[in-house]
């Protein structure tokens, strides 16, 4: 029954599931595609954070290689994707361990728009990711410090908020 309720009625099933389960009655809760559920959402969770950081990543890179484009609007759209970065990793700590296969993943993405936004060549970018890993660019060190996004001025980190 469950089975076929996943199949013709998702919203149903999805409602129907956790009343299952917190009244015990497992035999009779759809096992098979609570698993597959829980795995994409784990799934979901990792192509966010990929997302977040190729929005994060394309901003940077539009920053420092657009310099007579830099404006409030950039520094407000990298200081959110930021925020926002910082929130998911609250949210989801175990994907920390996920930055750097993401990060490369993302910096394949942005550099990709980066070229299209800007009308840059594609050699006008770096051919992988100029900002390190750690963590420390999610949040700015020094908060109300203004600091380049330049990896070559900030020792790599995307932690700078761009300077006014």
């Amino acid at each position: 029954m469950n089975a076929r309720l996943y199949d013709r009625d998702f919203f149903a099933w999805a409602n129907e599931q956790p009343r299952l389960l917190r009244a015990g009655q497992l035999s009779e809760a759809d096992i098979e595609h609570i698993a597959e559920e829980i795995e994409s959402m784990g799934r979901a969770e990792k192509r966010e954070l990929v997302s977040r950081l190729t929005e994060l990543l394309l901003d940077l890179l539009k920053w420092q290689y657009q310099p007579n484009r830099r404006g409030a609007s950039w520094e407000v759209s990298i200081a959110n994707s930021r925020d926002q970065l910082d929130v998911h990793l609250a949210d989801n700590p175990s994907l920390k361990s996920r930055l750097p296969e993401a990060l490369t993943e993302a910096y394949r993405y942005a550099s990709r728009e980066a070229v299209s936004e800007t009308g840059l060549s594609r050699t006008s970018f770096p051919a992988t990711n100029p900002w390190r890993s750690n963590r420390s660019w999610i949040r700015p060190s020094g908060q109300g410090r203004r600091r380049s996004p330049n990896p070559d001025q900030d020792g790599g980190r995307l932690c700078a908020v761009p300077p006014a």
